[in-house]
């Protein structure tokens, strides 16, 4: 009786979809076996369709399966409303204002389900004064919501009952292809939604496709538009850019397409000094090969390194003019943090982790007496670490200083002891005078 129930309901599903000017891909033809999407989006999907609405996995997903890459997860879109999803699944929540999406949990697995959703006209759009739109969730059919998508690899929809991929506009093809194109015109695309030149950067860098030349031809005479999205969206997409595992790809593309002037204070001055430019690139790499390798990644680590050489700029300009080191290097933090707050909202959490990391550098240099064992017992030491082998692999510092540090964490102690004695042979410090402790009651006397 349910294996009845389930063919009566995916076959209006499909039917549904194939009424439409979707080109249907079979399976045959693209390959992708419902077996190679996720337990918890398939039941997502079932469980759609065995309720009687429409359900596939889309966008990133699927673009990503058909290049041979593992999605990093699975969304799925249908024709349910948020309400609706809500009771079909026990555990699922509401969430979002501008976009009201589901999220649907099984296990440890978290499935995004969103409505399909239609593009508003543009007489009846709420924008700014640049064209920018500020409210976009009015329901749609599947037909619209490919529509909405931004580029045509992102706007395919995969039924895994049926195993056949919905394309409504070549994105199949362009896939084969290795081109990301945008969906509809990219000038009124850019300008509904300045972020998705970013993307454009970030996609085609990521997945190594070129860009369309008509997707990139308007963005150097578009790109001053980015100057007017809310700084906190702006974040969100620097972090993808920078957390991608192509991050050192993207750079390279944001400077080649001119777009990196001013999304990071100065990134653009740093890339042109060639100690800079030298460290940058190595704390990308660094971060790129640490997310290949499946190791966790820190983005106050990232954003320490990609900031380091403007504090280190402030705080030399600080010190030249006759303020003490360790209070420079406050100052200076102050001042570059404030300084890029105006331009990426980089959020105050990271602040303190950041100031540890730089506030840990100059501490490197003493490895005499007890400061080495202090050092290496503090929390943010390997971090702190870290970013010294990067200053080393950059030629900023002495790559003896990170032998020495690192010989120092893993030896035992009589070699430590020894390491200490040779770092201190030179001038003796200078004694403190033992004071005997006062009894009870003993007034102290004051010294002449």
């Amino acid at each position: 009786m349910i294996k009845r129930l389930f063919k009566k309901v995916f076959g209006k599903s499909r039917k549904a979809a194939k009424a439409s000017k979707a080109h249907v891909i079979p399976f045959q033809q693209h390959k992708v076996a419902r077996e190679g999407i996720s337990y918890a989006s398939r039941r997502v999907t079932d469980g759609l369709q065995a309720a009687g609405f429409q359900a596939y996995v889309v966008g990133g997903a699927v673009r990503d399966l058909l290049l041979d890459r593992h999605p990093k997860d699975f969304d799925v879109a249908t024709d349910a409303t948020p309400e609706e999803v809500k009771r079909v699944f026990r555990r699922a929540r509401i969430i979002g204002r501008r976009f009201r999406l589901v999220h649907v949990m099984f296990g440890d697995e978290t499935v995004e389900v969103s409505t399909f959703r239609r593009a508003i006209e543009a007489e009846d759009a709420e924008t700014d004064a640049h064209g920018r739109i500020l409210r976009d969730n009015e329901f749609g059919d599947q037909e619209q919501d490919a529509a909405r998508r931004d580029f045509t690899a992102n706007g395919l929809f995969y039924d895994p009952s049926s195993q056949e991929i919905f394309d409504y506009h070549n994105g199949y093809a362009d896939i084969r292809a290795n081109t990301l194109r945008m969906i509809g015109d990219p000038e009124v695309r850019y300008r509904e939604d300045p972020v998705r030149m970013l993307r454009a950067v970030r996609l085609s860098a990521k997945l190594g496709m070129k860009l369309d030349s008509a997707t990139a031809a308007p963005i150097a005479k578009m790109k001053e538009l980015l100057s007017n999205v809310p700084e906190a969206r702006l974040f969100d997409e620097m972090l993808k850019l920078l957390l991608s595992g192509h991050a050192l790809a993207c750079i390279k593309k944001l400077r080649s397409m001119h777009l990196h002037h001013g999304m990071l204070p100065m990134l653009d001055v740093i890339l042109e000094q060639p100690m800079g430019e030298k460290f940058v690139m190595a704390a990308l790499q660094n971060t790129d090969q640490r997310i290949a390798d499946e190791k966790p990644t820190s983005p106050a680590f990232l954003f320490a390194a990609l900031l380091w050489h403007e504090v280190l700029t402030v705080w030399n300009a600080k010190q030249a003019a006759g303020e003490k080191p360790i209070g420079a290097l406050h100052l200076a933090m102050e001042e570059v943090l404030d300084r890029q707050r105006a331009k990426l909202a980089i959020p105050r959490r990271y602040d303190t982790v950041m100031k540890e990391i730089w506030l840990l550098q100059p501490r490197f240099e003493q490895r005499g007496g007890q400061r080495p064992f202090r050092l290496l017992a503090l929390p943010r030491f390997r971090a702190a670490y870290d970013f010294l082998l990067l200053r080393c692999e950059s030629g900023e510092a002495d790559k003896e200083l990170g032998k020495w540090w690192e010989e120092f964490q893993h030896t035992n102690e009589d070699r430590r002891a020894e390491m200490l004695l040779a770092d201190t042979a030179g001038p003796k410090k200078r004694r403190k005078r033992s004071r005997k402790p006062k009894s009870a009651g003993q007034a102290e006397l004051p010294i002449d």
